[in-house]
């Protein structure tokens, strides 16, 4: 009877930690291009940032036979594509995108055409420092482009015309 107790109390322990470890990433603007009947593959775009250093090392989907992490660079005059098999590093407090033209998701094998404004589920295996590994499931947005993110930027617009109340001093 005390075993099985250490053992639940053990793998409660793991699951918080795994849990508290996959809230230390941040991923925003995430979005896969739409695809067209036959096509058996596409790409999936995001920024994830972490709070410390991190390695992005799998992504997976029930969409896709194969997803692998990418990086497309030029070479000479010639661009290349390969997969990263060691994964991809996420240093403290940066934001890496992953877009078109550079690091991003393969979805390959694709069971189904990716229809614009779905959704495909997408699961990012990450790995901390101490090789302690957890997932983050997300849904993306299915588009020919970003989705349009709004943003708000205080250097546009006059804050003379806000009413922000009587102010008493």
């Amino acid at each position: 009877m005390k075993f099985s107790k250490y053992l639940i109390a053990a793998a409660l322990t793991t699951v918080c930690a795994v849990s508290a470890f996959a809230q230390s990433v941040t991923v925003t603007d995430a979005w896969a291009r739409a695809t067209v009947q036959g096509q058996k593959a596409t790409g999936a775009f995001m920024k994830i940032t972490a709070k410390d250093n991190t390695k992005l090392v799998g992504v997976s989907s029930p969409m896709a036979g194969v997803a692998e992490i990418h990086e497309m660079k030029m070479e000479k005059d010639v661009m290349k594509m390969a997969a990263l098999s060691n994964g991809l590093d996420l240093p403290a407090g940066k934001a890496i995108e992953l877009r078109p033209g550079s690091y991003h998701v393969m979805l390959m094998d694709l069971k189904a055409p990716l229809a614009k404004d779905t959704t495909v589920p997408l699961t990012l295996t990450l790995q901390d420092a101490k090789g302690m590994k957890s997932t983050v499931e997300l849904k993306l947005l299915v588009g020919m482009q970003p989705p349009a993110m709004p943003s708000h930027d205080h250097g546009m617009h006059n804050h003379s015309e806000h009413n922000h109340g009587d102010h008493k001093h």
